[in-house]
């Protein structure tokens, strides 16, 4: 990631998906962020909206109705075409569009998909070689399949606020969209796999990703513990994270973050503090002792924190090589130095909103950079030119009830 802070493309896309087009018929966050990502890797994504368009461009702050903030983060990169599914000939246009597309990914109920026409079966025998992914809430062949599914939903039914519990004293969700996030994560590696599959053999195929597995296996992977083995041996929590005193230290003038966990750490930390006798300590003397004892652990520790500044703590524990760093805030994050320095933040000039400030693709690639394609459309902005390059006529656009944006 170089330290050039504008997003400039030039010319066609030049990320590793450079050449696959994308038809999207994703809203909100999950499927968005997918498409998003495949958009910074240089595929093409053509977003179908309908006449309201994603529910994105109304929440939260914008200069202009329908044009929020969280929308433009999700969405730039990719070209807007405004299509009424509830019409016959928008769901044949979606068909004949997809003859030429490499990816097709929804967001929508699979009940809604067989009323649209718009299944697997159906848009695979216009195009065999086409990856197709769903993005549901539940996987199909469960006792949940259809049910609704938000961010909140999904993390409270994967044990986030269980575990948040034991560790802060209430259930809570976290502050931060992760149900959405890692699925979307998800889908974006499931449909590069497939189109890698696809590549190896010319065959497409159905891919399903589900928020409550996808979660449900992000959540248990340091959490299975001794639930690993037949009998479990233990509860599925893994002891050192939900620890109440698992947090920020407080120092004698704030906070300060660090990880003392292995045998080096806590050896040197105990050389930072005068006191290498504790060493010996058999509630700490190794990595199984101090996870045991893991909150006698973290008082200790906590008791030495507040004997020194931020300041003083931060250079002791760097210089030791320990892992430690002040506590930011989101806003830290816009001036972070290092991020300045790497030039993750990516500005981008809108015609009519003027400068805007993106998180840039945080991934490096020596031979076909990522990077951000174009700015956020607005509803409907390419529906006559993208669907021209489909071939259809200047007629058939105007029948379609649409216009360019």
């Amino acid at each position: 990631m170089n330290a050039d802070n504008s997003a400039k493309p030039s010319g066609p896309p030049s990320g590793p998906l450079s050449g696959v087009r994308v038809l999207d018929m994703t809203a909100v966050l999950m499927g968005p962020y997918c498409t998003q990502i495949l958009s910074d890797l240089g595929a093409d994504v053509i977003k179908i909206e309908s006449p309201e368009g994603d529910i994105t461009r109304q929440i939260g702050p914008g200069l202009r109705d329908g044009n929020s903030g969280l929308y433009y983060t999700l969405n730039r990169g990719k070209r807007s075409v405004l299509l009424d599914l509830k019409r016959d000939d928008a769901k044949a246009a979606v068909l004949k569009m997809v003859e030429t597309c490499d990816v097709f990914v929804h967001s929508v109920r699979a009940p809604a998909m067989k009323r649209l026409g718009l299944t697997y079966d159906t848009l695979s025998a216009v195009n065999p070689g086409l990856v197709y992914a769903n993005l549901y809430g539940f996987g199909l062949g469960g006792c949940y399949a259809g049910q609704p599914a938000y961010d909140d939903v999904i993390q409270g039914m994967t044990g986030v606020p269980h575990l948040e519990a034991q560790a802060a004293g209430e259930p809570r969700y976290l502050a931060n969209v992760m149900a959405d996030k890692v699925s979307g994560l998800s889908a974006a590696y499931a449909i590069m796999a497939a189109l890698f599959a696809h590549a190896k053999t010319g065959v497409g195929q159905e891919v399903s990703i589900s928020m409550f597995e996808t979660m449900s296996a992000f959540m248990l992977t340091e959490h299975m513990t001794g639930a690993v083995f037949s009998p479990p041996i233990s509860e599925p929590v893994y002891q050192r994270i939900v620890t109440k005193e698992r947090k920020p230290f407080k120092t004698k003038d704030g906070y300060v973050g660090a990880t003392i966990y292995n045998n080096k750490h806590w050896h040197r930390f105990t050389d930072i503090v005068g006191q290498p006798g504790l060493r010996d300590d058999a509630r700490f003397q190794d990595i199984p002792s101090r996870l045991k004892n893991v909150s006698a652990y973290y008082e200790l520790l906590q008791t030495f924190m507040l004997q020194r500044t931020t300041e003083a703590w931060l250079e002791a524990l760097n210089e030791a090589e320990i892992p430690a760093a002040r506590i930011n805030s989101t806003a830290d994050l816009l001036t972070d130095p290092h991020l300045e320095q790497v030039g993750f933040f990516k500005t981008l000039e809108h015609p009519i909103d003027g400068p805007l400030k993106f998180p840039g693709p945080p991934i490096e690639f020596s031979k076909t950079p990522a990077e951000i394609q174009s700015g956020p459309p607005e509803l409907g902005e390419h529906t006559a030119s993208v669907l021209s390059e489909f071939g259809f006529s200047e007629e058939e656009i105007s029948s379609l009830g649409v216009g360019e944006g």
